[in-house]
């Protein structure tokens, strides 16, 4: 199984998660130049951006610290971008899936809500 088919696994597995919370699934992995949104969903108060990192179990680094300040200004910029093109009065909000998976199945997930949020950075919503 290569890292793409566990990707995809994870991020299935994590559109479930959030359709059982309630959400509403409106966009996977949206795309601009130089970023990139696994799933975009919404509830009746926010606009979730998450990013979904699937990891094989005791992976050196968690799917959480994956996500660097950098990677954080990418998927701001594309969250600014995906809510210009389809304004919306919901509270945007950023949040981490880090999916444990073995042979094809989920062991676990960890969802973050809010992991990281837009302080210091020049975006506008």
């Amino acid at each position: 199984m290569n890292s793409v088919e566990i990707g995809n696994i994870g991020e299935d597995y994590v559109c479930s998660y959030l359709i059982k919370q309630g959400y509403e699934i409106v966009e996977r992995n949206y795309r601009i130049r130089g970023g990139e949104i696994d799933i975009i969903a919404v509830n009746t108060d926010y606009i979730a951006f998450v990013e979904v990192k699937s990891r094989k179990p005791n992976s050196m680094v968690s799917g959480y610290d994956a996500i660097n300040k950098r990677k954080q200004t990418l998927i701001v910029k594309t969250a600014s971008n995906f809510c210009y093109k389809h304004p919306n009065k919901l509270q945007p909000r950023f949040d981490i899936a880090e999916v444990i998976i073995s042979g094809g199945r989920v062991l676990s997930i960890d969802y973050i809500e809010n992991a990281f949020d837009t302080t210091g950075m020049n975006f506008i919503f």
